[in-house]
């Protein structure tokens, strides 16, 4: 009786959390508010100013990235990004290029608004050729002078006057077809303060060819009287690091690309600076000194050691209020590979989805350091070639909020408090989750194989019945599958679970001869499968697996001991996408564990949800207590 009521239980239950999964997935991009814009759209920037509103910046114009008109506005909302008033033009429209604004508040209230501009409105400047078949390149927002304005009134107006700022050449600006006197740089990353100084980063640029920048390297512009002066004019500038070469890529085994730089400072007054390059790595180093002098140049780790993944891509960092870091990537090993002319430019691809990282402070012999958690999926779009990036972090009254742009739509996401707790939180968690378990076999005593009663689990793709036409619609479930084993032998065919009926529909979970673990997963017209990193399993060891299958972004992820596969360096991602026509993975009534089997699987658990990798990290720990 016992049995039969814990059943009506998980069915009924597992069905009411089906249906409470089956709403909007807010993780989805469309679920954001649109910031308006005037076609193109980049870098929504977003301060909070002294009356309360949001203040926002966009690169925009009415055609691509880098064409003419291409210029600065700004905009207010005061409803947390759900409406916007205030529409400036900081630039015009009809004006030479102005491009790429960050933005700065002084203590004071006054904002200040940084970005290129074409002043000399050159029309084009020397490049390589090929692929530059005259060698000059038309695309002309990524060079000229650094300027800005300022506004006193929270961004209603903006000063009359446009203020240079004096950049001092470095060696990849001497080198540059013009010996340094036209300047070839750009800004994405946002302006901060420091012991009452203005910190605003600038990534210079030593030519244009193939992958558009050919080599780059990041610089700060430091001015110790900015947010004070009454006369922004007359503020004086320097330029950092010290010396003639900015921040670059590891030594002897970095690209010629590091730019974007993206700071933050920690609580010993540390500045730590993350960047992308072309390596498959973003590259990290922290300054002692207020950015006069860095620590050697070293591709981003996890807190195990293991390196962090990312293509040619922005990646940010952010220091919230409550003292911890968020970290915006693309979690995959995009590379630029110049001797393959059809993949040049893969290294700008696979934007989507966005992942997270949380960071916590940390002590160590040179000062604090941030330690890196598992990261979670943030943002998705249904299309894999949609690409998402320039992203912006706004807390405002404890809540978080996400800016972010495909190029053509900008727009504001909130995000999910508890997965920002969870990624937080996920050194010390040790804790088991039960939220949507609907499966959690032991192993008590007797031979393999064995059986248990298969779960109900959700469809990914179903008929729409509200229309006329009943078309298909995707529905955002998800279900995840813990395992934990310890295997002789790391043979082929080994079934660790068998939900599958005669005809092959269903799924299970098996080692490869890759010596991984594999899911599969068939509906009787689709089949899909992934598998772990390879390296990742040994002999005679006991493993804790989590497969999680997340049907909003159609992936399916590997959690092994407590760390989140990204590929290694077999591929180029560790996770997988599944097909987004796959109905369902309901098959056989009964499970079969353990079907030739050369070990031990002491544990089966299954969740009717895609659980986080916080909580797999928990169940990884849990599992060892």
């Amino acid at each position: 009786m016992r049995f039969i009521i814990r059943t009506i239980q998980l069915l009924f239950g597992g069905l009411w959390l089906v249906c409470s999964l089956q709403a909007q997935d807010t993780r989805h991009i469309t679920t954001g508010s649109v910031i308006p814009d005037e076609t193109y759209s980049d870098q929504p920037y977003i301060v909070k100013t002294n009356d309360g509103a949001w203040l926002c910046v966009l690169t925009t114009g009415s055609g691509h990235e880098g064409a003419s008109g291409q210029h600065i506005i700004t905009q207010r909302s005061v409803d947390q990004g759900k409406t916007w008033v205030d529409k400036r033009e900081v630039e015009p429209a009809d004006g030479p290029e102005a491009s790429y604004a960050v933005l700065l508040k002084a203590p004071s209230g006054r904002v200040f608004v940084f970005y290129n501009h074409n002043t000399d409105n050159i029309r084009a400047v020397k490049g390589d050729n090929p692929p530059y078949q005259d060698g000059l390149v038309k695309r002309v927002d990524s060079q000229g002078y650094f300027v800005f304005k300022y506004s006193d009134d929270n961004g209603k107006t903006w000063s009359a006057n446009r203020i240079t700022i004096p950049i001092r050449n470095f060696e990849i600006d001497r080198k540059n077809p013009y010996g340094g006197k036209i300047q070839y740089f750009w800004n994405v990353g946002k302006a901060f303060t420091d012991k009452g100084a203005a910190f605003v980063p600038v990534h210079k640029v030593g030519g244009f060819g193939v992958g558009f920048f050919t080599s780059s390297e990041g610089a700060l512009l430091r001015s110790a009287d900015l947010l004070t002066i009454s006369d922004p004019a007359k503020a004086s500038w320097s330029t950092l690091p010290d010396g003639d070469i900015g921040l670059r890529t590891p030594a002897n085994v970095g690209g010629p690309i590091a730019e974007e730089q993206s700071f933050a400072v920690l609580s010993d007054g540390s500045f730590f600076c993350v960047y992308r390059t072309i390596d498959g790595h973003p590259a990290c180093t922290y300054s002692r000194d207020g950015g006069r002098t860095w620590e050697p140049p070293q591709y981003m780790q996890y807190a195990n050691g293991r390196l962090v993944k990312h293509p040619r891509a922005a990646n940010f960092v952010w220091k919230c209020e409550n003292g911890k870091f968020l970290y915006w990537f693309h979690n995959h090993g995009g590379r630029f590979i110049r001797e393959h002319p059809n993949r040049r430019n893969m290294a700008y691809e696979d934007r989507n989805p966005a992942w997270l990282m949380g960071g916590v402070e940390a002590d160590s012999p040179k000062g604090k350091v941030i330690r890196w958690t598992q990261p979670e999926i943030l943002l998705y779009d249904d299309d894999p070639l949609i690409r998402m990036s320039y992203p912006d972090l706004v807390e405002d009254k404890g809540t978080y909020y996400v800016t972010e742009t495909q190029k053509d739509i900008a727009r504001v996401h909130k995000v999910d408090e508890k997965l920002l707790t969870g990624l937080w939180n996920q050194f010390g968690n040790q804790t088991r989750t039960k939220e949507g378990s609907v499966l959690d076999w032991t192993y008590q005593k007797g031979n393999f194989p064995q059986t248990a009663t298969a779960p109900v689990l959700p469809e990914f793709y179903k008929r729409d019945t509200k229309k006329l036409e009943q078309p298909g619609m995707n529905a955002p479930n998800g279900f995840t599958v813990d395992l934990a084993f310890t295997l002789k032998k790391l043979t082929p065919n080994q079934l660790l679970v068998d939900g599958r009926d005669s005809t092959g529909k269903g799924w299970c979970v098996r080692t490869t001869a890759q010596k991984t673990l594999e899911l599969i997963m068939n509906d009787g017209r689709t089949e899909s499968s992934w598998a772990c990193d390879e390296g990742m399993l040994a002999e005679n060891k006991r493993h804790y697996v989590s497969i999680i299958v997340d049907g909003g972004p159609k992936i399916v992820a590997f959690v092994v001991d407590g760390v989140l596969n990204d590929g290694g360096s077999s591929r180029q991602f560790g996770w997988g996408r599944f097909s987004p026509f796959l109905k369902s993975v309901a098959g056989a009534a009964q499970l079969t564990i353990g079907k030739d089997l050369t070990g031990q699987l002491s544990q089966l658990s299954v969740y009717i949800r895609a659980i986080t990798v916080s909580e797999a990290v928990g169940n990884f720990k849990a599992s060892n207590k």
